[in-house]
């Protein structure tokens, strides 16, 4: 008798299977390792060490869940009375319920730290370039991309001020591309105005100079430098000056 065998799986499935792992190990390994490398490339560009960067990116990281509390807003909610899911800048968010009372809050991985860092790199700057040019530079960019950034960020009910993530980065590279230009090419003059101008102008422009609208929005906490402004905030540092 003859026999017949029958292969259970056909080439399609057995392709399919595959790229579903590469897509796996693509997700789990080799994207945070191109974060990783593209974050330490950054701060090792803003003068720091590769130790030196993987501590900053661990301490934002973890920062970014700790909000410290500063104010209780009374809230004039104008969000509709029901729960739903919305989407803002290509991501879906859940908006609750308003309530009475916000908590205003500073989110310590998306304000503390990268204002920590832009001091500090503002104050290196002074020293090694021997004069305040930099400093001027890096205050013009920081202006440029809070106006970009007050522009495009949009209060959402509910949820809190959101950004799209790509608009501050860009501006911020601009800015450090021309800029230096103006006053005869300073240097080192483009990473640093990239991180500073992109982290600052981003966190003043969607931020601080929305603050006027928390009461309206109904959401339990508002942070600052939290929630829809973090990627903004960090991506916008860390992608102008990588670029720069």
């Amino acid at each position: 008798m003859d026999r017949v065998v029958f292969n259970p799986f056909s080439p399609l499935l057995i392709i399919i299977f595959l790229g579903l792992i590469g897509l796996f190990i693509f997700a789990v390994l080799i994207f945070p390792l191109i974060f990783v490398t593209a974050v330490g490339a950054t701060f090792t560009r803003l003068g720091f060490s590769w130790q030196q960067a993987l501590l900053i990116l661990f301490l934002t990281l973890a920062g970014s869940f700790i909000n410290i509390p500063i104010k209780t807003l009374e809230s004039r909610p104008v969000a509709p009375e029901y729960e739903r899911y919305i989407p803002i800048y290509g991501r879906l968010y859940r908006i609750s319920r308003p309530v009475q009372r916000t908590v205003l809050a500073v989110n310590v991985g998306g304000a503390l730290i990268p204002v920590v860092i832009s001091l500090y790199l503002l104050y290196k700057s002074i020293q090694i370039a021997g004069g305040f040019e930099i400093l001027w530079l890096a205050l013009l960019g920081v202006a440029i991309v809070t106006v970009v950034t007050k522009l495009v960020a949009r209060p959402v009910p509910g949820l809190g001020i959101a950004t799209p993530f790509f608009i501050p980065p860009l501006a911020a590279l601009l800015a450090a591309l021309i800029l230096p230009l103006l006053a005869g090419g300073a240097p080192g003059a483009p990473v640093i105005i990239a991180y500073v101008s992109g982290t600052l102008g981003t966190l003043i422009g969607a931020d601080l100079m929305n603050l006027n609208h928390i009461a309206e929005l109904g959401a339990p906490m508002a942070s600052i430098g939290g929630a829809g402004t973090f990627d903004g905030i960090f991506l916008s540092g860390i992608i102008a000056a990588l670029l720069a």
